[in-house]
């Protein structure tokens, strides 16, 4: 599956992030080492919402970290605004962290217990300014009232006396005190309840047109990220699969793991048969090391000895969908042949 390449990347003029041939790997003893992302490149423009999907281990989480070099890449380029953010030093990163926030997957845990509301929401200022207290009060207050919080209820209470859904919110206006351009959330709305999921959504989207955001939106649910999402990037077992439009890849899935992935999605009817045909030892393989050649070769109904032996590359579609698989579900654009 998932391949490398990098023919699916648009004009570096056009993005605002560019991620190209990301790796990050962990040593983990014996000379074996964990391959948690392994070359993937994608992009973002400004004002755009991309979806990185894939189940539990597949890397998504580690490459949101990776852009914030937390950890720092083992190689690749993240570009922000034409700069090499793997090239630049630790208080030079510091500083352009003012630019890129994080929403964290559990809301509560991600806040201060230790602190009242008032004092985690400004925190960042306290590094960044204003310096004078009435001046921050203002900015976090003004935070607070965008997601839905009473500012002058919630700025002495502590992050206990809040809900699940609250204590995002609270999140959220902590990674917008600074006015970022990029926000990465990874998997916001994960831990909450359906109809509170919905709540944190909406809010996402309004503050992305009220901001002038861009996202990039982590999750394994993808009814959630379709939602939410312009363009929609898969993971498998630390690589790219696919990438395109939303409603597109939704519609065509072009990658045999895309289309299992949407064919897991809960059907909300009772009498709907459930699908057996996914035997329950096709578990992800390891990461130490991965499988050769295509990573998803292990699961594919429609692997071959290519895939073993040979690692696919991106290639197109049509104008803005991209597959790396050896016998992709959809017709492969002859225009793309000599891309990959």
């Amino acid at each position: 599956m998932a391949g490398s390449g990098t023919a699916h990347l648009r004009p570096a003029a056009e993005t605002l992030l560019r991620v190209e041939d990301l790796v990050v790997e962990f040593p983990v003893g014996g000379g074996r080492v964990v391959h948690a992302v392994s070359g993937i490149s994608f992009d973002i423009a400004k004002g755009e919402t991309l979806g990185l999907v894939g189940e539990s281990g597949c890397g998504k989480s580690t490459t949101g970290r990776a852009i914030l070099q937390l950890p720092k890449p083992t190689s690749g380029a993240v570009v922000l605004n034409g700069q090499n953010l793997a090239g630049v030093t630790t208080d030079q990163m510091r500083e352009l962290r003012t630019d890129i926030q994080m929403i964290f997957q559990d809301p509560i845990s991600s806040l201060n217990p230790r602190r009242a509301v008032g004092e985690v929401v400004a925190e960042p200022l306290h590094v960044w300014g204003p310096a004078e207290k009435n001046a921050q009060w203002e900015i976090v207050a003004k935070m607070l009232d965008a997601v839905g919080i009473d500012p002058d209820s919630a700025r002495h209470k502590f992050p206990h006396e809040f809900s699940g859904g609250q204590c995002q919110r609270i999140s959220i206006a902590r990674a917008l005190v600074l006015e970022p351009e990029l926000i990465i959330c990874d998997e916001p709305v994960s831990s909450l309840d359906v109809s509170v999921q919905a709540q944190i959504l909406n809010l996402l989207e309004d503050l992305k047109a009220q901001y002038g955001l861009t996202l990039v939106f982590i999750a394994h649910d993808l009814a959630v990220v379709k939602n939410i999402s312009d363009r929609v990037a898969v993971m498998y077992l630390g690589k790219m699969c696919e990438i395109s439009e939303s409603d597109e890849l939704y519609n065509h899935p072009a990658h045999p793991y895309t289309r299992l992935l949407l064919e897991s999605l809960p059907i909300p009817d009772p009498e709907v048969e459930l699908d057996r045909s996914v035997s329950e030892d096709d578990e992800l393989p390891s990461p130490i090391p991965p499988p050769s050649g295509c990573r998803f070769r292990t699961r594919c109904p429609l692997a071959d000895q290519v895939c073993t032996d040979v690692e696919p590359t991106m290639r197109r579609i049509n104008d803005d969908h991209y597959v790396a698989c050896h016998h992709p579900l959809v017709p492969i654009d002859e225009v793309s042949v000599g891309l990959s």
